[in-house]
């Protein structure tokens, strides 16, 4: 069994025209949700051997919120491949995770991480900014990883962690 986190980065500011979409920081709205989810992880002890983010920068914030509020000294990866990934593409990568690691986080981008969700467990489900997934794989090894090879176990959006 291996178990596969997806999040996506939170809401980014679109303010400054001068950047590319790969520079654009975070916004207010996304510098509050991702240490709530970060939260959640920690109160859930929640703990991966892995992380996998995109490079671009609202995807690092993000991960360094996560990582900060859930107290996660875990190995961290930034793989330019995740940027702008199609759901194929970001199973490519799954596909590549080595075996010791059991729990992954993979940081990343829609449409790409919904259409990855739907893909790996047959489950329609919105993504929206800074939301967590936690899907089960039935695979002793990561290059198991196909389509409905995964259970939806929950999904979680900031929004349902402020009223709480």
């Amino acid at each position: 069994m291996k178990i596969l986190l997806l999040l996506r980065h939170a809401k980014s500011n679109w303010k400054d025209a001068s950047l590319t979409d790969f520079e654009r920081p975070l916004n207010g709205r996304g510098l509050k949700a991702a240490p709530l989810i970060g939260r959640y992880l920690r109160r859930k002890k929640i703990r991966p051997d892995l992380i996998l983010s995109s490079p671009a920068e609202r995807a690092r914030q993000t991960t360094a919120l996560v990582v900060a509020a859930a107290q996660w000294n875990a190995e961290l990866r930034y793989d330019e491949r995740i940027y702008e990934a199609s759901a194929g593409r970001l199973l490519e990568i799954i596909s590549q995770i080595e075996e010791s690691a059991g729990t992954v986080l993979l940081v990343g981008h829609n449409p790409g991480m919904e259409e990855l969700l739907w893909r790996l467990t047959g489950e329609s489900q919105t993504m929206p900014t800074a939301a967590l997934a936690e899907i089960s794989l039935d695979i002793d090894k990561w290059n198991r990883a196909r389509e409905r090879s995964g259970r939806l176990e929950w999904i979680v959006k900031p929004k349902e962690l402020i009223r709480q």
